[in-house]
């Protein structure tokens, strides 16, 4: 198998990455353990790609895997403007990585979680 099973069933696993990666998305940088930014990566590159492309059917592979949660709202004269993750990610994201193929998280290693000890990384969006 060529990824990390994070100690989950599949149903449960393939939450967490959603989760994660539309936090990513959201917010542009998260803090996790090492295993869970290394798979979040590969999911989170999934997505920006899709958002480079850009048509209906991307939209729609995008739209079934990252959450439907509140990203901005923003206030335009009288109006309440309301941007969801996936409105985000098409129009701010990828148009940050038009000339960029691939590559667009970092991951930075941190000091190890009080606890446990695991292993604490930062990624972000380059």
């Amino acid at each position: 198998m060529s990824y990390r099973k994070l100690g989950r069933t599949s149903s449960q696993r393939k939450a967490l990455l959603r989760d994660l990666t539309t936090d990513l998305i959201i917010n542009e940088r998260i803090i996790t353990t090492e295993a869970r930014a290394k798979e979040i990566r590969s999911t989170t590159d999934k997505m920006i790609t899709l958002g480079k492309r850009g048509d209906l059917h991307a939209r729609r592979q995008a739209a079934a895997f990252v959450r439907r949660e509140v990203a901005d709202v923003k206030e335009e004269d009288d109006t309440v403007v309301v941007q969801s993750a996936l409105q985000k990610l098409f129009s701010d994201v990828a148009k940050r990585y038009e000339g960029r193929n691939g590559g667009y998280t970092r991951i930075l290693k941190t000091s190890p979680r009080r606890g446990d000890g695991a292993p604490m990384v930062i990624i972000e969006l380059v």
